[in-house]
């Protein structure tokens, strides 16, 4: 009698890990999406401030006290309390309303298709005028 050696072929499971990889990447992108899209929501009923541009031709009545608005027009026209002004009023306007208020704001109020150079001129004029720092605010 013969034995014959019958071999069974040892076969390891194979496990197909494509249709997995692509089962959590879609899940995954899910999570992502909906993080995304939840994140600029409100939370806890906080509503934040809106931003209010004021311009030298509008009614101060809202402004503080400690402000001093001074308006630049397109032409490149100084504007003070509503009304063209000159460089020497202005000049005694600021150091004026920096005696009353010595930590007092001066605020430039530009039109915005003023040319950089200009409004960058005006404020050093103001920031030579008194005071140590003047703001800007552009308008439409």
């Amino acid at each position: 009698m013969r034995f014959s050696k019958r071999q069974t072929p040892s076969q390891v499971p194979e496990i197909n890990l494509v249709p997995m990889i692509d089962v959590l990447m879609s899940v995954l992108t899910f999570f992502i999406i909906v993080s995304m899209t939840l994140s600029g929501k409100q939370v806890l009923n906080i509503t934040l401030p809106s931003s209010i541009t004021k311009t030298a031709q509008e009614p101060t009545s809202k402004q503080p006290s400690d402000q001093l608005l001074v308006g630049l027009n397109l032409e490149g026209k100084l504007i003070l309390d509503n009304q063209p002004t000159d460089e020497v009023t202005l000049a005694a306007r600021i150091q004026k309303h920096l005696a009353q208020y010595p930590q007092g704001k001066i605020i430039l109020s530009a039109d915005r298709k003023l040319p950089y150079l200009k409004v960058a001129k005006t404020l050093k004029q103001m920031g030579k005028m008194g005071g140590n720092s003047a703001s800007l605010t552009l308008r439409e």
